[in-house]
């Protein structure tokens, strides 16, 4: 398949007056649920400035990694820099955004690029060789397909996205159905195994731990309360262990749920108090 440059694409945009912004996971969130979520939001990803002043160029021609795939990146606009203070490690840009560069290609345009290192703010032009055009996507991006109900393997950062943005393919999947699932600390491994039941489901409970961070559980509670909601949203990640049809009767999720702490031993080593 022949490749096509992402310079192709650039019409009057001039890269020598760009920097390009490679924004990656900044050890809370993934910066394409950032960009998936909100837009003021992902503004604010190109308006930190760090203790230099990397965005030292008129434009600045953002995009964000994918979660999974490191190489490939969603392209979040060009913006022009109105104005700039001399506060490092603070928003010390302001920006508005040139629709009149590529804005249709807004959170459609999928690019392949290998960073050289570990920076993330660099010359456009320098690097612009190196870019290339993985997909355009009909519509533009608003979060990742549901993977299946036995693949489901993600964080409470993850489904706080799915839910906001309304993935309909993950609420159409997931809304009619009972479930046991397990949520999981990254950081040290204790299972917490819960279940969905009565007229409530799979979805509409996960949604009431996006809103509270911890679904009314004690030791979850517990946790957040310690650890603060970006290690909720980081670390707390969620897999379904059993799923069935609403019509499962809620004695057979309560004791496939009994099971399933006994197995995973969450009442001894995890989270769950009863």
């Amino acid at each position: 398949m022949t490749t096509i440059p992402m310079a192709g694409l650039l019409g009057d945009l001039d890269p020598k007056a760009c920097k390009l912004h490679c924004a990656v996971w900044n050890g809370e969130v993934q910066p394409i649920d950032a960009l998936a979520r909100s837009w003021d939001e992902w503004v604010t990803w190109s308006r930190w400035r760090p203790s230099k002043d990397a965005f030292n160029r008129p434009l600045i021609f953002s995009m964000a990694r994918d979660r999974t795939v490191p190489t490939r990146w969603l392209f979040g606009g060009v913006f022009e820099v109105v104005g700039r203070r001399d506060e490092p490690n603070s928003h010390a840009y302001d920006l508005k955004l040139r629709q009149d560069f590529l804005g249709a290609y807004i959170k459609r345009l999928w690019l392949n690029f290998k960073p050289p290192g570990r920076a993330i703010r660099l010359n456009f032009e320098t690097h612009l060789d190196r870019i290339s055009v993985a997909s355009v996507l009909e519509l533009p991006y608003a979060g990742e397909p549901f993977p299946g109900h036995d693949s489901i393997n993600h964080t409470l950062g993850v489904l706080e996205v799915a839910v906001k943005q309304d993935w309909q393919d993950w609420r159409v999947a997931l809304q009619h159905m009972k479930g046991v699932y397990v949520i999981h600390d990254l950081q040290t491994g204790t299972p917490y195994v819960g279940s969905a039941y009565g007229d409530t489901g799979i979805w509409s409970r996960w949604c009431q731990y996006v809103d509270s961070l911890h679904g009314g559980n004690v030791a979850l509670k517990e946790l957040v309360g310690q650890q603060g909601p970006a290690y909720a949203r980081t670390n707390l990640r969620f897999a379904l262990l059993e799923f069935w049809s609403m019509r499962t009767s809620d004695e057979h999720v309560l004791s496939r749920e009994s099971y399933w702490k006994d197995v995973l031993m969450s009442r001894q080593f995890g989270l769950n108090k009863n």
